[in-house]
């Protein structure tokens, strides 16, 4: 694939405002920025129909609540930098593409071109990933604007939200994989570690080679998940907020700490709920098996 110099570049000075971004035969513009977190940039977008009759993008969606009304999108966007980050963003899309759930946005279309930043400089690739686009925010944005204003989840609501299918609410396809893998190399641990940091567990920070990685890694995003869904933060930023330090270091040696006061008045049961899946060894973390039972009886006690 040779490098291009196509509509995509104008990605790259999207940060700064303004520019067309094409993908595949589809043209958008870049309204502004959403939000940004590892190697990606979320963008609001908005489609550019040159000729009124044109459905555009939407003729390629099966599903027709995925069309906007206004034309406007996410795109998510991503330079890759190197062969291990292309293949781990391919099996972001092939992943994508195969659910179809209310609870996950469904990826709208996809482009995986060669680019050039500049003369002087190698190819690379950049992905550009279409998502409909909810303006009212993510879970975690709601739950961090709650706590801005001090009001919280109850703890039946808690439960709820924890409980939708899938459990993971905070799924990020770019870190999907095996379940169950032993790591050989030091590149796998870097594909491992593309789980937001505040989220990763203990063993993907220093994974030795040769180890044992299998679902009850995820069993501690879980975990952190809930206590952000409950506090609006992950457990260890709100560590490092109250006494700072290193987040590795906190994550590492499970340094929780809960929120003192009044409000909200999370009972007990939730909190050891959270303990049991922020176990620093993996292997004496519950299963996802565990969790579903054990919530669906806190659901049963709190929901009456």
């Amino acid at each position: 694939m040779g490098c291009s110099f196509s509509g995509l570049n104008g990605l790259y000075d999207a940060v700064n405002g303004g520019g067309d971004v094409w993908i595949n035969e589809n043209r958008f513009k870049i309204i502004r920025q959403l939000g940004e977190g590892g190697f990606a940039y979320v963008f609001l977008v908005k489609e550019v129909l040159s000729d009124p009759s044109n459905p555009g993008i939407s003729k390629k969606f099966k599903d027709p609540s995925h069309i906007s009304d206004d034309g406007t999108y996410a795109m998510k966007k991503l330079l890759i930098q190197n062969s291990e980050q292309l293949e781990m963003v391919r099996e972001e899309i092939r992943v994508s593409s195969l659910f179809s759930h209310p609870n996950l946005l469904p990826l709208l279309d996809h482009a995986i071109i060669s680019v050039k930043v500049s003369q002087d400089q190698s190819c690379k690739h950049q992905a550009c990933l279409l998502f409909p686009v909810h303006l009212d925010g993510t879970l975690l944005y709601n739950a961090k604007a709650m706590k801005a204003k001090k009001e919280f989840f109850s703890t039946s609501d808690v439960l709820q939200i924890f409980r939708q299918p899938p459990l993971a609410m905070l799924m990020d396809f770019g870190s999907a994989g095996p379940s169950r893998r032993q790591i050989r190399s030091r590149s796998e641990t870097l594909q491992l570690q593309h789980v937001s940091a505040p989220f990763r567990a203990p063993e993907l920070w220093d994974c030795p080679s040769q180890c044992d990685v299998d679902e009850r890694t995820d069993i501690w995003s879980l975990g952190c998940t809930l206590y952000a869904i409950m506090y609006g933060v992950s457990p260890f930023e709100y560590a490092l907020g109250e006494s700072g330090g290193s987040l590795q270091l906190a994550i590492v040696n499970a340094q929780m700490k809960w929120p003192t006061g009044p409000s909200p008045p999370y009972p007990e049961a939730l909190h050891q709920f959270v303990t049991w899946m922020l176990q620093p060894q993996a292997t004496v973390r519950p299963r996802i098996d565990d969790i579903l039972i054990h919530v669906d009886k806190l659901i049963s006690k709190f929901s009456q």
